[in-house]
């Protein structure tokens, strides 16, 4: 099973790679599959790739999925 993860650009280092948010943890990805991106943008990440750009409100939806399921299975545990 493959998950791709919705983050948030944090910073631009150069053309090719981008500091990303995943829910406090930052990461240095690659933005090489994308054309144009910005401070603030939402992406989704793959084994270190941005893969494609992301609503605001989808992300918002997305990771808040994420959580609820997170603290369902922290329950059960």
């Amino acid at each position: 099973m493959c998950l791709a993860i919705p983050a948030q650009v944090v910073e631009m280092v150069d053309d090719e790679h981008a500091v990303v948010d995943m829910s406090g943890v930052r990461k240095l990805i690659s933005t090489v599959l994308l054309d144009e991106l910005a401070v603030g943008d939402y992406v989704i990440v793959h084994v270190g790739y941005a893969l494609s750009r992301l609503d605001p409100e989808e992300a918002a939806e997305t990771l808040r999925l994420f959580s609820e399921y997170s603290a369902l299975t922290a329950q059960a545990a």
